[in-house]
């Protein structure tokens, strides 16, 4: 019987067209604020706003068992150059339509009716969860601290994230 991790390794994905490692603010909030809270950053990245670069890197991670959840910053917004949502929802084997929907209803509070701007995404992939958030540091924080710290916290009840890890890939 396999078991859920005794710690859940991470990767950030910075997709912008417009920053590197040292502007990279949101990035940086997202691998601190994973670290802060017991979970190991195993890697991290910043591509382009551009579909195969970032589905390349998915396809790296969701292949590396070390990787239990990818969180990705940028690209969810509106304009020409947002590719991140169509870049992650081909590699789903499900959408969680509900991160959307808390995301939204969180994003609310902070940002108003502007939250429909942001196509904020999650999913699975062979057994890795996949999380497409906005670039600004204000929606990393509050994708964070709001909904996945607690999903990830495997005293979190009802349920939570880390306890069916194990499970995601039974047929």
């Amino acid at each position: 019987m396999n078991h859920a991790p005794e710690q859940v390794g991470f990767a950030v994905l910075t997709v912008t067209d417009s920053r590197d490692e040292s502007t990279d603010k949101s990035g940086r909030y997202l691998r601190e604020a994973i670290a802060a809270d017991g979970h190991a950053v195993i890697d991290r990245a910043i591509v382009p706003d551009d579909v195969p670069a970032i589905q390349n890197k998915l396809r790296e991670w969701i292949a590396d068992p070390r990787i239990h959840a990818v969180i990705a910053t940028g690209g969810t917004g509106l304009t020409g150059r947002d590719v991140t949502p169509e870049a992650f929802k081909p590699l789903y084997d499900k959408e969680i339509e509900g991160f959307s929907a808390v995301f939204h209803r969180i994003s609310y509070d902070s940002v108003g009716v502007s939250t429909m701007q942001s196509r904020a995404t999650a999913g699975i992939a062979n057994g890795t969860y996949l999380f497409a958030v906005p670039g600004s540091t204000g929606g990393c924080r509050d994708a964070w601290e709001k909904v996945l710290r607690h999903e990830f916290d495997r005293s979190h009840r009802p349920c939570n994230l880390v306890e069916i890890l194990p499970r995601l890939t039974e047929r």
